[in-house]
Order: C-alpha cells, then sequence, then structure tokens
C-alpha cells in the first residue's frame, strides 16, 4: 500500500504543470554536438491538420491547391486506372464535396504514412488501410462520382443532389414552437 501511495504522489508530481522554462544560454554541451537548447524546451508541435471541409478562405484554397497537385502530379498517374462505367473520374473532382473530403483525408494520411517515423512498412499500410479503400469508395459505380465522366472523349459533370433533411426535421422547423412529441396522436 505504502508502495503504491509512493508511486501516486510521483504520477501527481509528474503530471502537474511544467515550470516555465528558463531563457536558453548557449549550450555547455555544444562541443560535443549538442544542439543549443538542449534540455531546454521542446520545440512547438505542428498545427494538428483539420479536414479540409472545416477550413475557410485562404487556407481552404492554399489546402485544394496544394491537394490537386498531389492528385494531378502522383495520386492519378500512378493509380489512375482507366476512366469507365465501372470506375468513373471528374475532371471537377474538387465540386465533389464527399470525394474532395475522400482525396484529403487519403492525402493526410499518405504524409503520415511516408514520414520515416511510420516504419519501412509506412507506405504498405497506406496502401492497404487507405489508399484502396478510399479508391473504392470514390470510383465506384454508384459512387459520387457515377454522374461525371464515364469516357474521356465526353467529359461530363454533374452533382447529384443529397439526401433531404428527415421528414420529423422538416415538420418540426415548420411547425412554431412546437415541442417535441406535440402534434402526434395517441394510437
Amino acid at each position: 500500500m505504502e508502495q503504491s501511495e509512493q508511486q501516486a504522489q510521483q504520477l501527481d508530481h509528474l503530471a502537474a504543470a511544467p515550470l516555465p522554462a528558463p531563457e536558453l544560454s548557449p549550450s555547455p554541451f555544444a562541443a560535443f554536438g549538442m544542439p543549443p537548447g538542449f534540455g531546454g524546451p521542446a520545440p512547438a508541435a505542428p498545427p494538428e491538420p483539420r479536414p479540409i471541409l472545416e477550413l475557410e478562405g485562404e487556407e481552404f484554397e492554399d489546402e485544394i491547391d496544394s491537394l490537386t497537385d498531389w492528385v494531378d502530379d502522383f495520386l492519378l498517374p500512378t493509380y489512375g486506372t482507366e476512366v469507365t462505367t465501372a470506375s468513373p473520374w471528374c475532371l471537377q473532382w474538387q465540386e465533389h464535396p464527399d470525394v474532395l473530403a475522400w482525396v484529403h483525408a487519403l492525402w493526410l494520411a499518405y504524409q503520415q504514412h511516408k514520414d520515416p517515423e511510420a516504419g519501412l512498412s509506412g507506405m504498405f499500410v497506406w496502401h492497404r488501410d487507405f489508399l484502396t479503400h478510399a479508391i473504392a469508395a470514390i470510383r465506384s459505380p454508384g459512387g459520387p462520382l457515377s454522374a461525371c465522366m464515364t469516357s474521356p472523349d465526353r467529359p461530363a459533370h454533374r452533382v447529384l443532389p443529397g439526401p433531404q433533411r428527415s421528414a420529423r426535421t422538416e415538420k418540426t422547423n415548420t411547425t412554431p414552437n412546437a415541442e417535441p412529441g406535440a402534434g402526434e396522436s395517441a394510437s
């Protein structure tokens, strides 16, 4: 019990807020090839990636430009099989919100898995767990691009309408000051 209490106190101490970092001074370890600030505060972490559909304005435009470059220069030349009715594509894929979200998520996963920290199997994991599933969902015969180009000789683009709001939601929105369950008859 005493050992458990000591461990709990040690965990509480470690979980406490860190002390403010002292001013960085030339490292006494510089002669040994250690970077200045060795033992000092860690560098700021890069910002967390956000889904592209949550971005706005210039941030959205910059992200879609980079994503389009990756799709045009890497994804399609490498994995873009022939365009057919069984595997449609759209030259304006960025205008399909669901396709844009899928491709962006695929790109983020690609960046993560090609990083050396992902290890030697990082790209295999990307192929197995991300690429295959995403491409199958995007380019399926009944998928989001099914009303678009199925023949390179006849380019087409059409965003299909999505599902409408449920009847219950519409009924609630049109009935002023309606309470849940109000207006329903007891059978």
